[in-house]
């Protein structure tokens, strides 16, 4: 036999008959006030066990029947809105997670744009504004773990956080403010906060609560990509709730411990990035890295070596946080461990952009900041292996930032991890990054407050040496009017600079990399003019460090644009890639020869282009070329311009020679040219053959047979003065061959000289070669030669006949 209904199934059965099929008002207003009492709040309201029963089993049910009956007809039975605030008030007052599915359900199976679709959205923003999803939360809190139901929680999920999700969709050009994420992710973790004032306040009762639930909502919310929103309203809260509670700090603890491994990377990066301190930190997470896996490895781990995306403040609260417990602190110790191994891989300083080694840099100064001296003795043979090997390959980098970072880090790492031996100093340039890592390096108290951790320290007094002292310790007399602060080279022989010129606040480059440097990432436009002004003397004086970069510096020069005004750029910018290009001819010639006939250059670029081909020609071929460069160059980067002036010790055997030697008779005093190789000689091949080989061919922006004749004739001019300064060399006849053809093709081009400006330009020379050609026909002795003369008088007798008729009279 059947089991007898039970009275609440029979009355809800009879009341959604009721409600489907009539059309009375007073009827559906009075059954609709018969349910109500089974949800309390009402004069007459059921008894416990019946309003149990009702919410378990048929509550639902009502709502669908209620959604279904949802149009304007229906709500228009009762006049003044009687009816539809009656109807609303079955989703604002009876079991929020059931009301929330139905609604999300609803909604998602309503075609829109439509009446009822619309009215439902406005009453699930309702719904949001009464504060029923803390509701919808609390009741998954409030359940014991042996009554929860594993599948609604998971639907309640996905609703709850995919909400603007999914209502986007659904409302399209229809969507309601309420249900942007903007604006529902901060509302969500308003009721998350009043969810958790709920349940420290049932703890203090003696009732037990789960804040699982919850944990997976901010999970979720934080995995979606919406750590700001969510996380930005809940950490101030919880901030101003844990100072001094240890229960709400117990309840923060288990908030982030219940939060599922899939979402600890993405809650614990927003709760690091939000947290204003790391004392923040320490009371929201307390001693998570040692109680999960997940958390200790993207705490000690991921956001050290595998991103660097995060500002220094991120840096400090995540190792502070890792300090400031005696259980977490050898954590930090071997986080110090890794960080050192890092930064002395030789492979990691050659693949590691330069914003990940500032990074890594940064983290191992703050860790060496809150490590006492005990701590680092215990490692100190590991960490001072890592960091000799660290500054080597620093110190051996061609990028200069690199090359400051390994000073830095060296100079404090030393003084840590090896206090009593002798400390590594340096000389480098002091800029924002260096000043700001030695402040890192400065340990700071710990202070609750944030004005009294806050408290800037000076960073270049704390580890920059006395630069008034010498290694022997005696003081150096300060040279009268000079200022202390700003003369940090007091030790040398200072150099007359009565002849230069001052260069504003800009300070000039000694070294060819710091111009490179300075050419390309430097926002000082005083020390960029002062760069590209020092450029050629630097590239002259120091031709072993030019070539290490010839081919980056060329291209630099190449593609340097004018920032500022700057008097005679282009000039400055043509020497410094000719002294380039003599320096280096053979490897800066294949690179610029082969950008000539490269895509996207403008043609300004490819003229300049063949210009400092031919100076560099033309310097490469100077006799007594080699000669003068010895005599100027210097291995030093600050050779005094007294140096030039220097006789070489040649001058002076031949004086001491001169003086003594007794002559009978005295010749001419004028000397010679002193003979030398032609260093063009070596060369010429890389300057010619890449240029001539082709230019026939066009390309989608250049096209020397077509519209681009300009840059032909500079080309054949090029073409012929490195023809001239090859002049002797084994490889001129190859030279000649190639260019013979590459006339020949130009012969019938558009752009040649006019056959009528023959006689009115060349005249003379006219005449000159027929005489010339006259006297071959006659008196060669190679039958082959006077034949050709003969033809060539022939062709120039025939130029003239057809030409006299078009000069003027």
């Amino acid at each position: 036999m059947d089991p007898v209904p039970s009275s609440v199934r029979l009355t809800v059965r009879e009341a959604v008959h009721t409600l489907s099929s009539s059309e009375d008002g007073g009827c559906i207003f009075s059954t609709l006030g018969s349910l109500k009492r089974y949800l309390g709040g009402t004069e007459n309201p059921a008894l416990p066990g019946e309003q149990e029963e009702f919410a378990r089993v048929h509550f639902s049910a009502v709502l669908r029947c209620l959604v279904s009956k949802l149009n304007p007809d229906w709500l228009g039975l009762l006049p003044n809105g009687q009816l539809e605030e009656l109807w609303a008030s079955f989703f604002l007052e009876g079991p929020a997670d059931q009301a929330f599915l139905v609604l999300m359900e609803a909604l998602e199976d309503t075609a829109g744009p439509s009446f009822r679709l619309m009215k439902m959205a406005r009453l699930l923003a309702g719904f949001l504004k009464a504060g029923r999803m803390a509701a919808v939360m609390e009741g998954q809190c409030r359940q014991q773990a042996e009554l929860a139901f594993p599948r609604l929680q998971e639907a309640l999920l996905i609703k709850v956080v995919g909400l603007p999700d999914r209502l986007g969709n659904c409302l399209q050009q229809e969507n309601l403010a309420e249900f942007f994420p903007q604006s529902y992710f901060p509302l969500l973790g308003e009721e998350a906060v009043r969810v958790l004032q709920a349940v420290v306040d049932s703890l203090r009762g003696g009732l037990d609560c789960s804040v699982s639930f919850v944990s997976q909502v901010v999970g979720k919310a934080c995995v979606y990509g919406r750590q700001k929103e969510i996380l930005g309203v809940l950490v101030p809260r919880l901030t101003a709730l844990t100072q001094g509670s240890c229960l709400w700090q117990r309840v923060c603890w288990r908030l982030v411990e219940c939060v599922p491994d899939r979402a600890m990377e993405a809650v614990l990066t927003g709760l690091v990035e939000t947290a204003p301190g790391p004392q923040v930190l320490a009371r929201l997470l307390g001693n998570l890295v040692l109680k999960s896996k997940k958390a200790r490895f993207v705490m000690t781990q991921k956001l050290l070596f595998l991103q660097y995306r995060y500002p220094t403040p991120v840096l400090q609260s995540l190792l502070g946080y890792l300090a400031m417990d005696s259980q977490r602190r050898p954590l930090l110790v071997q986080a110090l461990k890794e960080l050192m191994e890092t930064w002395g891989s030789s492979s990691a300083i050659r693949h590691a952009p330069l914003a990940q080694q500032c990074y890594v840099s940064k983290a191992v100064l703050i860790c060496l900041a809150h490590l006492g001296d005990a701590e680092l003795q215990d490692s100190q043979d590991e960490l001072l292996a890592s960091l000799m090997a660290g500054v080597k390959c620093r110190l051996d980098s061609s990028l200069p930032a690199v090359r400051r970072l390994g000073m830095v880090v060296a100079e404090v790492a030393s003084a840590r991890i090896h206090p009593e031996g002798p400390p590594l100093k340096f000389q480098y340039e002091e800029d924002e990054l260096t000043c700001e890592m030695l402040a890192l390096a400065t340990p700071q108290p710990a202070a609750d407050s944030p004005s009294e951790a806050g408290s800037p320290v000076a960073p270049v007094t704390a580890e920059t040496p006395d630069r008034q002292t010498v290694e022997g310790g005696v003081p150096q007399v300060r040279p009268q009017g000079s200022d202390s602060e700003l003369d940090s080279d007091d030790e040398f022989v200072p150099y007359d600079m009565s002849g230069d010129q001052e260069l504003k606040s800009g300070k000039v480059p000694m070294y060819v990399r710091d111009c490179m440097e300075a050419l390309t990432t430097s926002e000082d436009w005083e020390r960029w003019e002062a760069a590209l002004r020092a450029l050629e003397g630097l590239v002259v004086r120091n031709p072993a460090a030019t070539r290490e970069v010839s081919v980056e510096l060329a291209q630099v020069l190449l593609h340097l644009e004018e920032k500022t005004s700057v008097a005679g750029f282009e000039g400055l910018r043509q020497r410094a890639l000719v002294a380039v290009t003599v320096t280096d001819p053979a490897r800066v010639a294949e690179y610029l020869t082969s950008q000539f006939y490269a895509i996207n250059y403008s043609l300004r670029q490819r003229m300049d282009i063949l210009d400092v081909l031919a100076l560099a020609a033309q310097e490469l071929s100077r006799p007594g070329r080699l000669r003068r460069t010895s005599q100027c160059g210097s291995p030093g980067p600050t050779c005094p311009p007294s140096c030039v002036a220097a006789p070489t010790w040649r001058a002076v055997v031949d004086e001491r020679i001169r003086r003594k030697t007794r002559r009978f008779s005295k010749g001419s005093s004028r000397q010679g040219p002193a003979g030398s190789p032609n260093e063009f000689n070596s060369v010429a091949g890389y300057f010619f053959f890449p240029l001539i080989q082709g230019f026939d061919r066009p390309l989608v922006t250049f096209d020397l047979l077509g519209d681009d004749q300009l840059v032909l004739g500079r080309l054949a001019h090029t073409l012929g003065a490195l023809m001239y300064l090859a002049v002797n060399t084994a490889v001129a006849v190859s030279m000649g061959k190639a260019l013979l053809e590459f006339v020949w093709a130009l012969r019938f081009h558009g752009d040649t000289v006019p056959a009528e400006r023959l006689l009115e330009d060349l005249p003379d020379e006219l005449l000159e070669a027929r005489s010339w050609l006259a006297d071959v026909a006659e008196k060669d002795p190679d039958e082959d030669c006077r034949m050709l003369a003969v033809k060539a008088l022939l062709l120039l007798e025939k130029l003239k006949d057809k030409l006299l008729p078009l000069s003027p009279p």
